[in-house]
């Protein structure tokens, strides 16, 4: 019996960190602006396996965010989460997985929208590293990325509409990662 006990503790163990040390991370750039590092971390300990999965092409989104969602859902149900609900960490979860899973699916538009960035942001880049707070960089960033669309874009004016009359220019969600990721990067 005594032996049972320790042999499935130390199955438990090795399984733990098996599963823990190689998991793959949660992407900053993916997550929602008013999630918090403590809720991210959640959400990795949670989910890290699936977007192993998902990162070496063995899920898809559907089937992916599906575990995701059962995950945290049950861990909220147990009371697990240190308070933060499913509202606030199932979008950590699958922003994460549909972005580990377009890179994955699309690499080179990825690229070509850093190269594109690092260009487009470097006044803005330079700000963030002179001490520009960060949601205004995002802002300021994201108005560039449409108005490299459309130049008469008004960041601040449409976003002020109601979502029926807003006139946005279509942008990659790549893009909006990337420039996430080059200010995070830029800010640490």
């Amino acid at each position: 019996m005594k032996k049972k006990i320790v042999t499935l503790i130390i199955t438990a163990a090795l399984t733990a960190t098996s599963t823990t040390a190689f998991a793959a991370g949660i992407p900053r750039e993916t997550t929602p602006l008013n999630s918090t590092e403590e809720q991210v971390c959640i959400v990795e300990n949670l989910i890290g396996d699936i977007l192993d999965e998902v990162q070496t092409g063995n899920l898809g989104y559907t089937l992916a965010a599906g575990y995701a969602n059962t995950r945290i859902r049950k861990a909220v149900v147990a009371g697990s989460t240190n308070g933060n609900g499913y509202g606030i960490l199932s979008p950590i979860a699958q922003n994460a997985i549909r972005v580990i899973r377009d890179r994955q699916l699309r690499p080179d538009a990825y690229a070509q929208a850093e190269q594109q960035l690092k260009v487009l942001l470097s006044d803005i880049i330079i700000e963030v590293e002179n001490g520009m707070d960060m949601d205004t960089a995002i802002k300021a960033a994201y108005e560039k990325i449409y108005q490299s669309v459309n130049p008469s874009f008004n960041y601040y004016e449409q976003f002020s509409l109601d979502t029926c009359y807003r006139d946005i220019p279509v942008v990659g969600m790549e893009m909006f990662t990337v420039a996430r990721k080059l200010l995070n990067d830029t800010q640490k």
